[in-house]
């Protein structure tokens, strides 16, 4: 009876050493991700990473970047996710600033370029990279006999009225990287008198990527023929296409600096109790299985160099000759007043 009892004993001892209680069953930790509305991984992918590390992944969508990082700055206390993906070069100064994050040295990092690693304290971690660039739906200027934009300049000729639909750069991360694209090609004592100039035109601002191309876009039903998009979107128009193509539907505009170049980075949200998970997490998406299925999903490039992009996605890819630069400096010090005034001059 004495050694029955003992063994019952020693059992639940064991139970309870491991976090269990008789009766009950091992269940997977959480890892919560929080990412923005454009997020986008295969399912055979992150099932992969579950499976190794007995893990249920759960994604927080919180908006676009600019919504991501003011939720993640309102909540540095007591943070909403354990890991914050999608972050980019146009709001990474604020993110540092508010030490959301938790420095971690992947050892990934060893294979990615310095040219993408813009924090030396390793606390944003560079996962992608994409041209922000205008779009053209082909088939309109076709039909309307009408030659589309060479450049920024050209979307100010009377032709082009009522043609083009942009993203708010207040809320939208890639409203805010076509916003620097004008700053770095027009200059600062220049790009506001260029977007009063588009105003005249009749330009649309809507608050998100999603609203400007798979609404007002009219490669998708829209009536405007030019968006700002990514210089990957045409290939991605191939690849998903419903029917096969032979060519992609709409091309880029990607002569005389009318294009910038976004970099998004994962980072480990301070105040985590997951912090082996969410490091795991960091190295995943830094991983070759990882980097290869970012181009197919969010219309971006890897960073790590080893992976290898689908044959169609290279075949249609547009790279810009001559990207609008502005020092990232610049951007840290000037993006909330470039902003303000955009917003002065655009919606008021």
């Amino acid at each position: 009876m004495f050694k029955k009892f003992s063994l019952v004993f020693m059992g639940a001892l064991l139970l309870a050493a491991c976090g269990l209680l008789p009766g009950q069953t091992s269940e997977p930790r959480t890892l919560t991700v929080m990412t923005h509305d454009s997020f986008a991984v295969s399912e055979a992918v992150v099932a992969s990473f579950e499976a190794a590390y007995d893990v249920q992944v759960q994604f927080l969508k919180a908006g676009d970047t600019g919504s991501v990082v003011n939720k993640a700055v309102l909540a540095v206390d007591n943070p909403l996710a354990d890991v914050l993906y999608g972050v980019d070069n146009t709001f990474l100064s604020r993110a540092l600033e508010e030490g959301i994050f938790e420095p971690y040295d992947s050892p990934l990092l060893a294979a990615i370029s310095d040219q993408f690693k813009l924090d030396p304290e390793n606390r944003a971690l560079p996962v992608d990279y994409g041209d922000v660039c205008l779009n053209y739906d082909i088939a309109y200027f076709e039909e309307n006999d009408l030659a589309p934009p060479a450049n920024l300049e050209d979307l100010l000729e009377p032709e082009y009225e009522g043609l083009l639909v942009v993203e708010n750069p207040a809320t939208s991360s890639p409203g805010l990287a076509f916003l620097l694209a004008t700053v770095g090609h027009f200059g600062e004592d220049g790009y506001l008198d260029y977007w009063s100039g588009l105003v005249a035109n009749d330009l649309k601002v809507v608050n998100d990527w999603e609203t400007a191309y798979y609404t007002d876009f009219s490669r998708w039903g829209g009536t405007r023929p030019i968006v700002v998009s990514y210089g990957s979107s045409p290939p991605f128009e191939v690849i998903f296409a419903e029917e096969p193509m032979e060519q992609p539907p709409t091309a880029v505009v990607t002569a005389d600096e009318s294009c910038f170049r976004q970099i998004e980075f994962v980072g480990i949200l301070k105040g985590t109790e997951n912090r082996d998970l969410a490091e795991a997490w960091v190295d995943f998406m830094l991983s070759v299985e990882f980097q290869e299925d970012v181009p197919l999903q969010m219309y971006v490039f890897p960073v790590n160099p080893q992976a290898t992009l689908d044959e169609t996605f290279v075949k249609y890819l547009a790279i810009p000759e001559e990207i609008a630069s502005v020092d990232p400096a610049d951007i840290a010090a000037n993006r909330e007043a470039w902003i303000e005034a955009w917003t002065e001059t655009v919606l008021r």
